[in-house]
């Protein structure tokens, strides 16, 4: 079977989808359409934000499909009409199975994480926030139950000490483009032998659950080392936050984006602020000192601590909660 004649329908919805789609086409290989999610109002004015699967398949020319229900007949008859061979899916929504068993190849997914490590929505992030030194991507194919189908092919990622989500995703995303091409190439050669994500031991997995707000919390009480791969973990986003308190002032909240960690011994208590008012701010920790290197305060910009501190100069009257 010819990889360039497989009739390939690509779903996917945000920027961690498009270098795959744009290998995909850029490779020869032959989309016949896209399927991503509805515009959605975004932003002051509300105005229609357009998904980045969406702008790179105008741009590459495809057609586009956004459904509201993934079960509404009209969606199924116009997928239909496609008459898709395989589908690939790449950071969509939970599709039926009236919709990943329509293509006679099947479905198949990239998911950011050697499976079945970190299954879920934020495996990136949890990857990191846990202090693992590895992680990478995986192909698998669709079944009934979320990123437990059989595995296809993976690559391997070092996570280094100071990567963060931002520049992992970058790499992740590159590599997870070759990987697809690949797989599509496998698929149309017959050269797969699935494996089953069956017998194991749960309890021994990390699982990778949707990030909200208080989880992103920092608990200045924890170890240090734990306190930076939380940061690094959520930097740029949703980012890690604390709040600074002076007195019985209102608290101030604030975003931390990088951080170092110090190890030592300290007897103030954790969350405790030191600074010299002009170069650096450092927190008191469990077994240390956190070193605060970028930071936003509510309603301002993110600044590097030296320029923050030009118009914060008093920051050591300040504790972090």
């Amino acid at each position: 079977m010819n990889a360039k004649e497989i009739r390939i329908v690509f779903m996917g919805t945000p920027e961690f989808a498009v270098p795959s789609l744009r290998a995909l086409v850029e490779g020869g290989y032959n989309v016949v359409g896209v399927v991503t999610a509805p515009d959605k109002p975004a932003g002051r004015g509300q105005r229609l934000h357009e998904s980045d699967v969406k702008i790179a398949a105008h741009e590459l020319g495809l057609p586009v499909l956004q459904p509201e229900k993934l079960r509404a007949p009209e969606f199924i008859e116009a997928l239909q009409a496609w008459r898709p061979d395989l589908g690939i899916v790449i950071a969509f929504r939970m599709l039926p199975e009236v919709v990943w068993a329509m293509p006679r190849l099947g479905t198949f997914n990239l998911h950011a994480s050697l499976l079945p490590q970190y299954r879920g929505a934020a495996p990136i992030n949890r990857a990191i926030i846990d202090g693992q030194t590895e992680t990478g991507v995986t192909t698998f194919l669709l079944n009934h139950e979320i990123d437990k189908g059989a595995i296809i092919g993976q690559l391997r990622e070092p996570i280094l000490p100071d990567d963060n989500v931002g520049t992992l995703y970058d790499r992740l995303m590159r590599i997870g483009s070759g990987l697809v091409t690949e797989t599509v190439d496998r698929i149309a050669a017959g050269d797969i032998a699935p494996i089953e994500q069956q017998h194991i031991d749960e309890a021994s997995l990390r699982p990778a659950p949707k990030i909200f707000k208080e989880d992103c919390r920092i608990d200045w009480s924890l170890p240090g080392r734990r306190i930076v791969d939380l940061v690094r973990g959520l930097s740029p986003y949703p980012a890690a936050w604390s709040t600074l308190r002076r007195d019985d002032e209102q608290p101030i909240g604030a975003k931390i984006f990088a951080v170092r960690f110090a190890p030592g011994t300290t007897a103030e208590p954790c969350g405790t602020v030191e600074s010299d008012a002009r170069t650096f701010i450092r927190v008191a920790c469990s077994d240390g000192w956190i070193a605060v290197d970028e930071i936003q305060l509510a309603g301002k910009k993110r600044l590097p601590v030296r320029e923050l501190l030009l118009g914060f100069r008093d920051a050591a009257l300040y504790r972090f909660e």
